[in-house]
């Protein structure tokens, strides 16, 4: 085990409870120094950034990147790492640096879907309001629930979200497609049988299925892969859970099929804007188009990660750093800067 001293510089300010839990779970490797800063001005960052080996934490800037000439390895602890493509394709130009994300929402994240799903099947919301409102027992002529016994449920994606997702609907009496890139990667034994799809049987895919939930990394190639078009192949008994990127699914396309009833419903956990402005009665709607006046639509605003109070969620980065100061150069969850992912 290598015995020099390793530098983390924490590119945020993590709580006393979390700065815990990432020092106890380091407690083996003294060499090991986790740097908090002071504050998060840049100028306090870049003072620090020539010292650290390891960078963790979101969003860095590219001279923040170019200052820490010593980094050899930046952990992203969410699973999105759409934003720093572009920039590590660039830095990584003169020097080499890996960079890894996280898995570790995986499991809240697979639940959430589950709950939307099942809020969607069952029309959990529609029933909630009518109560609150003082209507006593609306019956299936109003909102009859959608048995989810017999459908084919597709898996647009099979990574760490999926994976959980499709243990636990195993208990249903469903069927079961799995599209992903590469089949090759599938080390473990799958919960159930499932029909086995690759890209470019997407068309097929999405003829067989009639429940999608949607968990892809958000790239050039993923982004807009479900438009019009795709969306008619599912057909009008179809149901989307998309809990990968908004972008992933065409926007107008989305509102426009759900809102004619061209596909039977959505539960949306993520956004096209992230930003809104407030309307005239101070709303804020994520989106271009009213997903929210549909009835056939579960909306979530992007939460599936809750509760960010489980600290379990670092033990991917804890790995990464303990390899890392072992003089092990293999890590959790690299990211394929090509790819995207």
């Amino acid at each position: 085990m290598s015995k020099e001293e390793v530098k983390v510089l924490c590119i945020w300010q993590p709580d006393e409870r979390l700065k815990q839990y990432l020092e106890e779970g380091l407690s083996d490797y003294p060499q090991v120094k986790l740097i908090i800063p002071p504050d998060l001005e840049q100028k306090t960052l870049l003072e620090l950034a020539p010292e650290a080996d390891i960078l963790m934490g979101w969003r860095p800037t590219k001279e923040l990147l170019q200052t820490a000439k010593r980094v050899k390895l930046f952990i992203n602890p969410g699973a999105g790492v759409q934003h720093l493509i572009s920039l590590f394709k660039e830095v990584t130009k003169e020097r080499s640096i890996t960079l890894v994300n996280g898995h570790g929402n995986a499991d809240n994240t697979a639940q959430h879907a589950v709950a939307l799903l099942l809020a969607l099947t069952n029309k959990v919301v529609l029933h909630h309001n009518w109560m609150k409102e003082g209507h006593w027992r609306k019956g299936d002529n109003e909102a009859a629930s959608m048995p989810l016994r017999g459908r084919k449920v597709g898996f647009l994606g099979y990574g760490a979200v999926n994976k959980k997702v499709h243990r636990f609907l195993s208990g249903f009496d469903v069927e079961f497609s799995v599209l992903r890139r590469d089949w090759k990667k599938q080390a473990s034994s799958l919960p159930t049988l499932v029909k086995q799809y690759k890209p470019e049987e997407f068309p097929l895919f999405l003829k067989a299925i009639d429940t999608l939930i949607v968990a892809v990394p958000l790239t050039v190639k993923t982004e807009g892969m479900i438009g019009k078009q795709e969306l008619e192949l599912l057909g009008s008994k179809g149901l989307i859970v998309n809990m990968a990127r908004g972008e992933v699914i065409n926007e107008e396309a989305f509102y426009y099929m759900l809102k004619e009833k061209n596909i039977l419903g959505a539960a949306i956990d993520v956004w096209y804007n992230y930003r809104p402005e407030p309307n005239e009665k101070g709303e804020k709607h994520p989106t271009s188009y009213p997903f929210h006046e549909l009835d056939n639509v579960i909306l979530s605003p992007h939460r599936a990660a809750s509760p960010f109070s489980v600290l379990t969620r670092w033990d991917e980065q804890i790995e990464n750093i303990i390899r890392f100061a072992r003089g092990e150069r293999k890590f959790l969850n690299e990211v394929n800067i090509e790819e995207g992912y």
